[in-house]
């Protein structure tokens, strides 16, 4: 009787090895986009001069030669308005400038003087 239980026991063992792999396929994991908030990050506007929002700070650049005209500091007065004190490099001149965040991918400006303009957000790939 004991071998017969020995018997039995080994190979219930064994078929349940069977049933675990040593090499278990791993849990596939959906990577989602991570979404941009407030204003960091770069901005274009319709002439394709980019605006960089990065930690407080403020630059302003042409995109054929990476010459800065512009640099200044930013303040979000709320999760969707932002004020930029700005200082022209080409004019020497200091201005303020309001924008609202209208969308993750549209930026309004309001400058103290001159016309309106938006941004739109610049996307990278990657």
């Amino acid at each position: 009787m004991r071998l017969r239980t020995a018997v039995v026991l080994i190979g219930s063992a064994t078929a349940l090895a069977a049933c675990v792999s040593s090499n278990p396929r791993p849990i596939p994991v959906t990577a989602s986009p991570v979404q941009p908030t407030g204003v960091e990050g770069e901005w274009v506007d319709k002439n394709g001069i980019v605006s960089t929002f990065q930690g407080g700070n403020f630059t302003t650049r042409t995109t054929d030669t990476n010459q800065m005209l512009a640099s200044g500091n930013y303040v979000s007065l709320s999760p969707t308005l932002v004020e930029i004190n700005v200082t022209s490099l080409l004019r020497k001149t200091q201005s303020k400038v309001n924008c609202a965040l209208v969308s993750q991918q549209q930026l309004n400006c309001t400058p103290d003087s001159g016309p309106q303009f938006s941004l739109t957000r610049r996307m990278h790939a990657g």
